[in-house]
């Protein structure tokens, strides 16, 4: 209303930014001043679906820019328009865990799931609450046919939990089908100072300037490197780094020294044998020795990663095989004069595993594996 020349404030507690202006702007170049003259309440709805609309595909295409893709984009409000979310409620009465007081209908969610107290599922005003919905929208999960549901959800949701498994048993489903991830923030530091933001006052970082700021590799590493359970500090100044200061440099540059290694062998008309083919009882240095077992540890730490929702495992492994990898490089050449070919042959061998080795671990993470750096 204000870029069409009318009077209008953005309530006290409404959202504020210039990405909020950004919207209005397409939204005005679109349809005009069409809805400038029409009731408050469908002039507002009419905006918030089209900004609804413009916003979602901005995180899609921000996110696919990230290597991150959803195959289904779900919309709260269609459990409410297809009855959804009246049908869960239903099912919860039948199956005895939902009563009546002082007006409203209340979850039996201290029976449930040992919650601190019962939850409304319905206002006395009639309107249901975000634990019907959301019991709604698990049903359609479990419904759709998954066997097993992870959510992810911020730390500040902790008191959430239960009420959500209290919904889900009171629908007929075993609540152990659904693992929730309660993540900490993360925390962004520029020049050793941290990069404050607010979402209501519209100070915000779009993850497309972050990726534009440090790339896409540094992005996925730095946000994979620490458990959900703890804050995780991503220093921008250290992401922009091309040296070993950088821990996804430091992991690429491992693939990247394994290849170098392995031209230099070409153009010196050496070839790569099988493993098989090389005598391992040479391999006795400290070194080759320790980079071996690490390489060895790696289907077992891609097993526990998997089986502990745990990636970050994965960048501290593939940053401890960086760095064995370093330490056999400088103390084990395998081209430098004077090497018996058989020795050559085996560290080879050792420079080939450990190429492999890395450049699956980066694409498990989604971080590219440069030949060249």
């Amino acid at each position: 209303l204000q870029l069409l020349g009318r009077e209008a404030e953005v309530p006290p507690d409404g959202y504020q930014g210039e990405y909020l202006v950004d919207i209005a702007r397409e939204i005005v170049r679109e349809v005009g001043d069409a809805y400038v003259d029409v009731p408050d309440d469908e002039r507002a709805a009419r905006f918030r679906e089209l900004a609804v609309s413009r916003m979602i595909e901005s995180q899609r295409k921000d996110l696919a820019q990230f290597g991150v893709i959803y195959d289904t984009w779900f919309y709260e409000s269609t459990l409410y328009n297809s009855g959804a979310v009246a049908e869960a409620i239903e099912l919860i009465k039948r199956n005895g865990f939902a009563y009546e007081k002082d007006g409203a209908l209340w979850l039996k969610s201290t029976e449930l799931a040992g919650d601190d107290q019962d939850r409304v599922l319905v206002r006395s005003n009639e309107k249901e609450t975000y634990i019907a919905a959301d019991a709604a929208y698990h049903k359609n999960k479990f419904d759709r046919g998954f066997t097993r549901l992870i959510d992810i959800w911020g730390a500040d949701h902790h008191g959430y939990v239960q009420r959500l498994k209290a919904g889900i048993k009171a629908l007929g489903y075993d609540p152990g089908r659904c693992q929730i991830i309660l993540t900490q923030m993360v925390l962004l530091m520029r020049d050793g100072e941290p990069v404050r933001g607010s979402k209501r006052a519209g100070d915000i970082i779009p993850l497309a300037d972050l990726i534009a700021e440090i790339g896409r590799d540094a992005g996925r590493f730095y946000f994979l490197m620490n458990s959900y359970e703890t804050t995780a500090t991503f220093d921008l100044e250290i992401a922009k780094k091309q040296n070993m200061e950088n821990p996804v440099y430091y992991a690429q540059y491992a693939h990247a020294r394994c290849c170098s290694v392995l031209r230099r062998a070409a153009e010196l008309g050496v070839a790569v044998p099988k493993a098989a083919q090389v005598d391992r009882s040479l391999l006795t240095h400290p070194r080759e020795l320790e980079l071996l077992r690490k390489l060895a540890d790696y289907p077992g730490e891609v097993r526990a990663a998997a089986d502990l929702l745990a990636p970050h495992r994965l960048t501290a492994y593939v940053r401890e095989i960086g760095q064995a990898l370093h330490q056999f490089y400088e103390e084990c050449p395998a081209l430098k004069e004077g090497v018996a070919p058989s020795l050559r042959d085996a560290r080879l061998v050792i420079f080939n595993a450990t190429r492999i080795v890395v450049r699956n671990l980066l694409a498990l993470l989604g971080v590219s594996a440069p030949e060249r750096m």
